[in-house]
């Protein structure tokens, strides 16, 4: 075996990499961290399936982490360059940027969603993609969270959230917002369902 062909056989995959960033992160600071592990494929491919390839106006992605779901939504055929992806974790963002170079990459906090990106969007984003561990934070929040990106969103548009949670991230009954999940999926570990908001 050749030294460049047993450097290529030492060479982790991607995906262990990214198990290993998110660790690492997890570790030094776990509140920041909505989990251990990346989303499982399953999981961010459903989260995908609830945004309109096609429409019109950029995907805002709220925590992309390493690009689990980020990698979904392109699959699942949106358009790169409409991503505008929020991370508050600086190692990520270099790393999105670099794997994502036709995004737009936002340093910045989630949970100021109007702060974060005021100068950003030119046009009402088509969907809210969110990866952040809203069940680790107070009710207050989570609603503000999702009234700043009503505000951003067309009109029925999806704000699109995933839970290990067996009770829903945000309310049911919030009026004049209609509320679907999907099955749980047993394949992810830990187990998940996914949660789609709409207003308007």
């Amino acid at each position: 075996m050749s030294l460049q062909s047993s450097a290529r056989a030492l060479k982790k995959p991607p995906r262990l990499d990214d198990e290993v960033r998110f660790l690492r992160s997890w570790i030094e600071k776990p509140l920041h961290m909505g989990a251990v592990m990346p989303s499982g494929r399953l999981l961010a491919r459903t989260m995908a399936q609830y945004v309109d390839a096609h429409a019109e106006g950029p995907v805002v992605e709220l925590g992309p982490g390493t690009g689990a779901i980020t990698n979904a939504l392109i699959e699942h055929g949106v358009d790169q360059k409409r991503l505008v992806l929020v991370e508050y974790n600086p190692g990520f963002c270099a790393l999105l940027g670099e794997r994502y170079p036709q995004a737009k990459v936002v340093q910045g906090d989630a949970y100021a969603l109007r702060d974060s990106l005021w100068d950003v969007l030119k046009a009402p984003a088509s969907a809210v993609v969110s990866g952040l561990p809203l069940v680790t934070k107070p009710m207050l929040t989570r609603l503000r969270l999702v009234r700043d990106a009503f505000l951003m969103l067309a009109p029925h548009a999806p704000f699109v959230q995933f839970t290990y949670s067996v009770v829903p991230p945000i309310p049911k009954s919030l009026p004049g917002v209609s509320t679907e999940a999907s099955e749980r999926i047993w394949m992810n570990l830990p187990p998940a369902r996914v949660w789609v908001y709409r207003k308007g």
